[in-house]
């Protein structure tokens, strides 16, 4: 599973890129659901920041848009630093009289929460971007390039796939559906794949693996495991267009959600080396058009852009 990756945020550069055109539209509604509180998903701050010199009115008022919200967001979070600062201090004080578990837990929780509102802070009025602004998690946004009525577009889309006829309860049922194995495109996926095809730009992807099986040894009796998080990256330094699969979810009274999810298939050996049992699956350029204007009647073709996939070596790394 492809749980996490590092993407290309901006859309101009889609734009340079394709020659695609951006959906100024959902951008716009995205970042007004946001500033209203009414959209809970996280849109990355290098997405943000494509629009931080608008060029026509409706970059604007996006801009407008993200200031708002960020605006509100500092106010949030200056009022928590205040409330764990007094409640730090009161901890503290009580300590001074008498060692409790309560006041050692209280002291500890206040200073946690005041090292993470004071990142937050910080990443709000950072300007320059640092890698981790463009990575996406499940249940994040980003940019996708799709094709619609014979004209490339960037839309911005939710990395967890909702499909059209779904309860919102399916996010929840299967949360898994970030991702779309390349053996159930035909099963599970058959509504969208021939159907609604999109390619998001990505540098790296990272996984999940077993320390014991990264370095490829068997544990010893009585050992725990360990969790570790790898980055893997293209050694010849290319960028990966991953083969998407996407959804537009409409229901009554509801804002429309676009979706989408990577497809996945069995890793090359340097991953599986690595302990890891799928890999995204990034398309040749010279397929870019066929893939994204699908015909439903020939799947064979379909499968036959993917099985010609690109093959770089993916070198990896303890992420950050």
């Amino acid at each position: 599973m492809c749980y996490s990756a590092q993407i290309e945020a901006d859309y101009k550069r889609f734009i340079r890129m394709f020659g695609a055109t951006i959906d100024i539209r959902e951008f716009a509604r995205l970042y007004w659901e946001r500033a209203e509180g009414r959209l809970k998903a996280k849109l990355p701050k290098a997405m943000d920041d494509a629009f931080a010199n608008p060029q026509s009115d409706a970059e604007a008022e996006i801009k407008r848009l993200i200031d708002r919200y960020n605006a509100d967001q500092m106010k949030t979070l200056e009022e928590e630093l205040f409330k764990q600062r007094a409640r730090l201090i009161a901890a503290e004080r009580a300590l001074q009289t008498k060692t409790t578990k309560a006041a050692t837990e209280s002291k500890r929780i206040a200073g946690d929460k005041i090292e993470a509102a004071l990142g937050r802070i910080d990443d709000i009025r950072r300007t320059e971007l640092l890698a981790r602004d463009s990575r996406i998690f499940p249940g994040n946004y980003a940019p996708v390039l799709i094709q619609e009525n014979g004209q490339l577009v960037v839309r911005p889309m939710r990395y967890l796939c909702r499909l059209e006829g779904k309860p919102a309860s399916y996010d929840f049922k299967y949360p898994g559906t970030y991702n779309a194995r390349l053996d159930s495109l035909g099963g599970f996926w058959k509504p969208l794949f021939g159907y609604s095809h999109g390619l998001l730009v990505v540098d790296s992807f990272y996984e999940n693996v077993k320390r014991s099986k990264m370095e490829g040894r068997v544990l010893a009796e009585g050992e725990d495991d360990e969790n570790v998080i790898l980055q893997f990256t293209p050694r010849d330094g290319s960028r990966m267009l991953v083969a998407c699969l996407w959804s537009k979810w409409t229901a009554p009274g509801e804002p429309d959600l676009y979706s989408f999810a990577a497809i996945t298939d069995e890793p090359p050996p340097e991953v599986a080396d690595a302990g890891h049992d799928r890999c995204v699956v990034s398309i040749k350029p010279e397929n870019e058009a066929a893939w994204l204007n699908p015909n439903s009647q020939d799947l064979a073709a379909q499968y036959a852009i993917l099985e010609d996939k690109v093959r770089a070596y993916y070198e990896h790394k303890l992420a950050a």
